[in-house]
């Protein structure tokens, strides 16, 4: 009975929810590790016989084996929307996975580039054609300049650059659009850039284009980006989304309003800004800890 309703959730997921492939294998892996579980540790094959306590030492063993607490969590949202499927279908009456709470993650910092070293970026070449050579730094530019998400960069069209009043639109997560200032130096790059870009032949509407004329993949972005920061740091991540980390950290470092950094950002809400303020913190920590006669150090 368990089997054939994990294979009726499974199809619900494919034919109706219509989740991509790898999600369904992911379901059924999670689903099939809980139901070798019940049958060789508690001999469970009917769906009365689970109980919150039955999925809590299943939460136990998975954390023996020592599964990090966000991929317990994966497995126990799993089971959740599993029984929800049960609820609803009345093959259950009752969710054991209501009294459920996993593991808590462990908070981490968001990784970011020091502001000395960005501001070694200006001294990259690059090894590329001259146009190729433009379009990375002025790339790198706009993350760091701007904050915006990788795929808002890809997305983004020479008519959503405002030359003039020095304003990018961006349009951001479930369409909200959003408008971004940017300094004068950031207005020659880009001047500097469409030039080239003009001068090569490339007439795609999409700000930044390969030499086929083609939009940048989210690929090559995140080449472009991690080969760059490379050479200005060692930090194990090196990624547009380090680069956004650092525009937000930056700013709230020099003073700028968290709320007009939630903007710039494009959140809806301010939880996800306020985790720039640990860095912050963090900085005022050791300022502290530095300076202070009586901090202890």
């Amino acid at each position: 009975m368990i089997e054939n309703a994990a294979s009726g959730f499974l199809s619900y997921l494919n034919f109706q929810k219509r989740v991509s492939p790898l999600t369904v294998q992911s379901y059924k892996l999670n689903l099939g590790q809980f139901f070798s579980f019940l049958l060789e540790e508690h001999g469970v094959t009917k769906f009365s016989e689970i109980s919150h306590n039955t999925i809590r030492d299943y939460i136990a063993a998975l954390m023996d084996k020592g599964l990090s607490p966000t991929s317990v969590n994966q497995k126990i949202s799993s089971l959740r929307s599993f029984f929800k499927y049960l609820l609803r279908n009345g093959l259950t009456d009752t969710d054991p996975t209501q009294k459920i709470r996993g593991p808590k993650n462990p908070k981490r910092l968001p990784s970011f580039v020091d502001e000395t070293q960005m501001e070694n970026l200006k001294k990259y070449e690059g090894i590329k054609s001259d146009f190729e050579n433009v379009r990375d730094r002025l790339v790198m530019d706009v993350f760091y300049q701007t904050g915006i998400r990788r795929a808002e960069l890809i997305g983004m069209k020479v008519s959503d650059v405002d030359i003039y009043n020095l304003q990018l639109k961006v349009l951001g997560k479930r369409n909200k659009e959003r408008i971004i200032p940017f300094s004068i130096d950031l207005k020659r790059n880009l001047e500097s850039y469409l030039n080239v870009k003009e001068v090569q032949g490339l007439n795609s509407p999409y700000l930044f284009v390969t030499l086929k004329n083609n939009p940048l993949s989210a690929s090559l972005v995140s080449s472009i980006v991690k080969v760059i920061l490379g050479t200005v740091t060692t930090n194990k991540k090196k990624s547009p989304h380090v680069l956004r980390h650092s525009f937000a950290t930056h700013m709230l470092n020099n003073g700028a309003d968290i709320n007009a950094v939630k903007e710039l950002l494009g959140h809806t809400n301010l939880l996800a800004t306020q985790i720039y303020t640990h860095n912050t913190i963090e900085k005022l920590k050791k300022s502290y800890n530095q300076a202070h006669p009586r901090s202890g150090n």
